[in-house]
């Protein structure tokens, strides 16, 4: 088994590329973990994110996915806003866009420094893989097991360090290398992402219900959005940081010092108005190389015409009007809602 000098190095070599956190965890899961997993799948929580229920072996076994694979090096990447979260949603008439959305796609960035790690352990002679959120890859089991932080009642890793403001990455490889010691829990009786969930996405601690979170509706879901939820959305056109942001340790985060994913200022607090207006042309060209591109112009105006409907502004009637014309049906729907709604009809 590696000691702990190689260790220090690949930590050193890491922070050298700007990684916050780093642990080591064998390539290994407890079985509870695909209880959990199958639990969440059984009761469609998943929604239509199908992906999740694929492949669920690899997800539980990170030796299905590479049999080689000895140990897991999570890591993780701080994007601490260095501003309030949710100051837009006091501001109706703004989009809020999610922190982690406001500037260059995270993936793009972390798996090329994921990469460049990979390479300085590869020189050594050993095997490994990548991996930043796109494979069947339990990242935040990993990263609890590898000391990074622990899952929190909002399913997301939570560090006492770092707050709730973590991308993670991880790479296997054919390294046997000491495991770090997990982190335990330390939510105590804290319920306050519980509490800040507009849409009660959380059926009890530790449990989410995708089908009910902002996040997964104006991402994942590409139909109309229930009107159940609409009014809870309010003006949040692209992901949800609600349950991030109130979490109590957050109080320790330094802000993230990456500047590709700085919030660029025309995605800090965009004018409804002339998001309505997107065409496709325009919506690439203005979403370019971020992480809101994937959804498409289509799911993301239609995102845009529930915040419209919420507004209570009724100087936004006419781009409701006009969206209500869109030639997407789903777009269309969304603006002839948010017109009824600014006319009091609903």
């Amino acid at each position: 088994m590696a000691g702990a000098d190689l260790k220090a190095q690949i930590a050193s070599k890491a922070a050298e590329l700007g990684f916050a956190a780093i642990g080591f965890t064998r390539a290994a899961l407890p079985p509870e973990r695909l209880a959990y997993l199958q639990e969440f799948l059984s009761a469609g929580q998943h929604g239509a994110m199908g992906w999740m229920a694929e492949r669920v072996d690899q997800r539980a076994h990170p030796q299905a996915l590479w049999p080689e694979a000895l140990s897991v090096i999570s890591l993780g990447f701080s994007y601490a806003p260095d501003y309030d979260a949710l100051e837009n949603l006091a501001r109706p008439e703004v989009g809020n866009i999610s922190v982690y959305a406001r500037n260059r796609d995270y993936h793009d960035i972390i798996k090329g420094k994921l990469k460049h790690l990979a390479q300085f352990i590869a020189a050594r002679g050993e095997g490994v893989k990548v991996f930043v959120d796109t494979a069947p890859v339990m990242e935040k089991p990993l990263a609890e097991q590898a000391g990074l932080g622990w899952q929190g009642k909002h399913t997301n890793l939570v560090s006492r360090v770092h707050g709730s403001w973590l991308f993670l990455g991880e790479i296997f490889t054919t390294l046997a290398l000491a495991p770090d010691a997990p982190e335990r829990d330390h939510c105590g009786s804290c319920t306050a992402c519980q509490t800040a969930c507009p849409t009660q996405a959380f059926p009890a601690p530790y449990k989410l219900d995708a089908r009910r979170c902002i996040s997964y509706l104006t991402i994942e879901h590409a139909g109309p959005i229930p009107e159940e939820f609409r009014s809870a959305i309010g003006n949040r056109i692209y992901g949800c940081d609600d349950c991030l942001a109130v979490c109590p340790w957050n109080k320790f985060a330094q802000a993230g010092r990456e500047q590709k994913l700085a919030a660029r200022e025309d995605l800090t607090a965009p004018l409804l108005a002339a998001l309505a207006m997107l065409d496709d042309a325009a919506f690439r060209q203005t979403f370019s190389g971020s992480p809101v591109k994937r959804i498409g112009r289509n799911r993301f105006v239609r995102n845009v015409a529930i915040a419209i409907g919420n507004s209570a502004d009724p100087a936004l009637r006419p781009v409701a009007q006009s969206l209500a014309s869109d030639g997407d049906a789903v777009v269309a729907e969304a603006g002839a809602w948010a017109g009824r709604r600014l006319n009091g009809k609903t």
